[in-house]
């Protein structure tokens, strides 16, 4: 029998990275399938269902037949309402020609990065960082430069260290407030020192506030609308976590028009366009009843305290209190540093898919990161889950 050829990939694929939560999410899944009963604390998503409103214009939408090709950067009515939700609540003045829609956040940084790198460009990246945005910048051949959040700082920029980061080839740097994987939020202070340092190095800010609905204990500060650089800042922003709408696949882009020109065309190249039923969900997400987000968000900040409270009375264990999104990032490094060995034995003999900290960036290591978008019944229940299994754990 003839075997089949196999053809070289291309060079490129092998700076491609996974993302942790998925590779995780694959293992309890096979274990669901053998019969255990796994808690799932890997996976960014909330476990609400998307408001009824949105849901409903999406079902209108399809019985309207709203579902052929529109624009490649969206339709007007989404990046009109998008443009005056930016403006309303970032307070800097949008237009529509600013505004790139496509189906996710995911794609929306990966075109970003495509659009704006060449071999050789250095991007500051804090560390630990969702994962998408080192992979995307090494896949096009530029350099990653870490700058490490401390867990003593409350997982903040240290501006020093960011000074440090910065030489003649850095061409951007990455922001993400509220912070995935440790919740921690930026302080207008940080807004205005990062701010500076990018204005004396000339650096294009591409600012990740996918999580701005998620800030608990101080109101939201916006890189995007407190540093004054519109003009040398790009807002990611999308549908996801505020409305629970992780599967409709929408995000959005906000920048100085040519870099949406470039972007557009990208869209154009590959997606072709977001789907027509979804933005008009978009629509109604924008402009509809708010109070299914407050809701979330308000269940999000008591879950917060279950978790922190039960994971700082294991011994060993130290927790900051996050300031935002929907995660927390414990520091397990008392109990074993190999965080992955150990977030895989929390799996497997606790039933509690978690996702090690240095899979984010080897600042990481010792962590682990857990999503609090569960039920409080399963938190308890992992948290005593998470208990047992540390007391009798061995290196």
């Amino acid at each position: 029998m003839q075997t089949a050829p196999r053809f070289a990939l291309a060079e490129t694929m092998s700076q491609l990275g996974t993302e942790s939560a998925f590779v995780m999410l694959a293992k309890a899944r096979a274990l669901e399938a053998l019969g255990r009963s796994i808690i799932h604390l890997e996976v960014g998503e909330p476990d609400f269902d998307t408001p009824d409103h949105v849901k409903e214009a999406g079902i209108a939408a399809i019985r309207n037949n709203r579902t052929h090709y529109t624009p490649s950067t969206g339709i007007a009515e989404l990046r009109d309402a998008i443009a005056a939700h930016v403006t309303r609540t970032r307070g800097v003045p949008v237009t529509r020609d600013q505004v790139v829609v496509g189906p996710g956040g995911k794609p929306i940084i990966a075109m970003t990065l495509l659009a704006m790198l060449n071999r050789g460009d250095e991007v500051v990246i804090p560390d630990p960082a969702y994962p998408a945005y080192r992979s995307i910048v090494t896949y096009v051949g530029a350099v990653p430069v870490s700058v490490p959040l401390q867990e003593s700082r409350g997982f903040r920029f240290d501006p020093a260290d960011l000074e440090r980061a910065v030489t003649s080839k850095t061409k951007m740097l990455v922001v993400n407030s509220p912070h995935n994987p440790t919740g921690g939020i930026l302080t207008p202070a940080d807004i205005a020192a990062i701010a500076d340092i990018a204005r004396r190095h000339n650096i294009l800010v591409m600012t990740d506030e996918i999580y701005n609905r998620h800030s608990y204990d101080a109101e939201f500060a916006s890189y995007y609308g407190l540093s004054g650089l519109p003009d040398q800042t790009i807002l990611i922003d999308g549908f996801s976590k505020a409305w629970a709408m992780t599967g409709w696949r929408l995000g959005f882009g906000v920048y100085p028009k040519y870099i949406a020109d470039a972007v557009g065309a990208l869209m154009l190249n590959t997606v072709s366009c977001t789907t027509t039923f979804v933005q008009d969900a978009g629509i109604a997400a924008l402009s509809g009843d708010d109070r299914p987000v407050q809701k979330m968000r308000d269940e999000f900040l008591r879950r917060r305290a279950l978790l922190v409270e039960g994971l700082r009375k294991i011994p060993g264990v130290t927790c900051e209190m996050p300031g935002g999104a929907f995660y927390v990032f414990p520091n397990f490094s008392k109990i074993d540093t190999d965080d992955v060995k150990l977030a895989n034995h929390i799996l497997e003999e606790g039933n509690v898919a978690v996702l090690g900290g240095s899979t984010f960036g080897p600042n990481g290591k010792g962590f682990i990161r857990m999503s609090y978008a569960n039920s409080e019944e399963n938190l308890r229940e992992a948290l005593a889950r998470i208990t047992r299994v540390v007391a009798a754990y061995k290196r």
